[in-house]
């Protein structure tokens, strides 16, 4: 029952029932629609040749099919719905900091450069090469004893030979091995989340200049 306040008037209530009605109304008129077919079949049958039980209950059953998968198909979105909103706040936590992402790429600053690697089982050894632009390597990093998944580090700039290498864009490539066998693994690239894209398959990052990465595809948040 609505009732009215002193601050509506009838008119305000009516716009608003007429708002909310469409989508029960849509729900009744096909289980209306079904119930009177159904009942015209009954009134209009031959009484020599009654409707058998069984073909009633086959059509009753029909309409409860149609009405359960209206409410499953309801359910569903729904929940695809609740699962992009709580995608959309987890990447708009992310906004403003800095990500590791799949990518060779690594930036040298007066700062230092920040970089990435991830292995997929435990290495004995993991060694990571910094070349810069013509392919020549400038420095090699080892880590012993590393546990399989995700870590970064910090390169000063230090090159081989003891000199500080010139700022700017190196790439990065990685080789990591357990015992005599290779293992399995990939470099990560850092930036900052600059913005959060909305797109028709889910919610994206804009990760600085590096592109656009799915939330999923950050393996750590620094």
């Amino acid at each position: 029952m609505t009732t009215v306040s002193n601050n509506q008037t009838a008119k305000s209530v009516l716009a608003s029932l007429a708002r909310s009605e469409p989508v029960q109304k849509a729900e009744e008129d096909m289980q209306g629609r079904f119930l009177k077919l159904l009942t015209t079949q009954l009134q209009n049958q031959d009484p020599m040749n009654p409707m058998e039980n069984a073909e009633m209950t086959s059509q009753l059953a029909q309409m409860s099919t149609v009405d359960g998968i209206e409410r499953l198909n309801k359910m569903v979105q729904s929940f695809f719905d609740s699962q992009a909103s709580a995608e959309g706040l987890n990447a708009a936590a992310l906004l403003g900091r800095g990500v590791l992402v799949e990518g060779s790429r690594l930036a040298l600053t007066e700062a230092g450069a920040i970089g990435g690697f991830e292995i997929d089982t435990p290495a004995d050894s993991v060694t990571l090469s910094v070349r810069d632009s013509s392919g020549l390597v400038v420095k090699q990093m080892v880590f012993n004893d590393v546990d399989a998944g995700s870590h970064n580090f910090v390169w000063d700039g230090t090159a081989e030979d003891g000199s500080r290498a010139a700022d700017g864009i190196y790439t990065l490539s990685l080789s990591a091995t357990l015992g005599e066998e290779a293992v399995g693994g990939r470099t990560l690239q850092f930036g900052p989340v600059t913005s959060i894209v909305r797109g028709a398959s889910g919610t994206d990052l804009q990760v600085g200049d590096l592109g656009v990465f799915k939330v999923d595809d950050v393996k750590q948040i620094l």
